[in-house]
């Protein structure tokens, strides 16, 4: 028998100064059996800062063809694609194709900088494309506020998000790597 996925709950209160966001989201988040609640916060990480109205958790890892998350507007074409990982170009070009704005989200240290440095050369030139690294310490930080029900507050402005709970706030910047 499958191992099944284990159900987050997370209620969220958003104050994106650097967007003009202010809004609260509750959300279920499907964590799959191969993935790390680690991966699961990034996930959750990557709503926070590019949330919307239309902004959605897909299939994931179940589903080769989307992504972790993705915002469609009212006629179905994707406005935003946002990945986790080292995406290849093929599979890039793919993505970009398929949406108006795709965004990844690296988040393994010393892996993403090396997949960085490798695909620099040929990702600049490309349009439409962000590319943000989370630090390896702040994903630790993040995974202390995983539970099955969470209730979080975030915070971003100047590109710094605060984010807290009843008993902590930590403040996470994430790098931007690229954007055109």
């Amino acid at each position: 028998m499958a191992i099944k996925a284990t159900i987050y709950k997370a209620k969220l209160e958003i104050s994106n100064c650097d967007r003009n966001y202010f809004h609260s989201h509750e959300l279920t988040i499907s964590c799959h059996p191969s993935e790390t609640e680690q991966r699961m916060m990034v996930r959750l990480l990557a709503f926070i800062l590019f949330a919307s109205e239309r902004l959605s958790f897909t299939k994931g890892l179940c589903a080769d063809d989307e992504p972790e998350l993705w915002d469609k507007n009212l006629s179905g074409e994707i406005e935003l694609w946002i990945s986790l990982g080292q995406i290849d170009e093929k599979q890039l070009r793919k993505s970009l194709g398929r949406s108006k704005q795709v965004i990844i989200f690296t988040h393994a240290g010393q892996k993403s900088s090396i997949w960085w440095k490798k695909n620099q050369p040929q990702y600049s030139q490309l349009n439409n494309l962000q590319i943000i690294n989370v630090k390896s310490e702040d994903v630790e930080a993040i995974q202390s506020f995983v539970s099955r029900n969470m209730d979080l507050q975030a915070t971003i402005q100047e590109g710094i998000i605060w984010l807290s709970d009843t008993s902590q706030t930590i403040s996470i910047e994430p790098e931007v790597w690229l954007r055109s």
